[in-house]
């Protein structure tokens, strides 16, 4: 059966994905529908052997697949008594906003940015901060206040404050 199968996928491939394109697919679409067809194909095998007419069977299970993929699957809108838009605000400045904030951030030396993280994102104390990182306070601190300057200093986020 297998060699059987083979040889007749070999000789009629080309045939086949033609046949798709002609039906309307691009070439890589009609690729796949072949290969979906030929794997029905080999399922059925037997079925498919003893048609009076290869090749027409094929044909048929390549226009009935072509024409299924091809129905068209309304998801459109339906009608409702209430609209579901609401005017609210312009979230592109939340957008901006983090962005700024983001590039900010980055700018930030990876042990700042980290301490900036931990204190104002997660919420942890200088000691719970010194314990997670392996250092002393007095580490955490001074690296805390150097980042907190630097942000304090970068013109992206003075315009977000509205100051400069």
């Amino acid at each position: 059966m297998s060699d059987d199968f083979t040889d007749y996928v070999a000789a009629r491939w080309p045939t086949l994905v033609r046949s798709a394109v002609l039906l309307g697919c691009t070439h890589p679409e009609a690729e796949d529908l072949v290969q979906t067809v030929l794997e029905r194909c080999l399922l059925k095998w037997n079925r498919v052997r003893a048609a009076d007419d290869r090749d027409a069977y094929v044909h048929q299970i390549l226009i009935n697949s072509f024409l299924s993929a091809r129905r068209r699957r309304w998801n459109g809108e339906r009608p409702s008594a209430v609209l579901p838009e609401h005017a609210g605000v312009d979230q592109t400045a939340v957008v901006d906003d983090t962005d700024a904030v983001m590039r900010a951030l980055d700018r930030l030396p990876s042990d700042q940015r980290t301490a900036v993280v931990l204190r104002y994102y997660a919420h942890l104390t200088e000691q719970q901060m010194a314990s997670v990182l392996g250092v002393a306070t007095g580490t955490v601190k001074s690296r805390l206040s150097r980042a907190v300057k630097v942000l304090a200093q970068d013109p992206q986020l003075a315009e977000l404050r509205g100051t400069q």
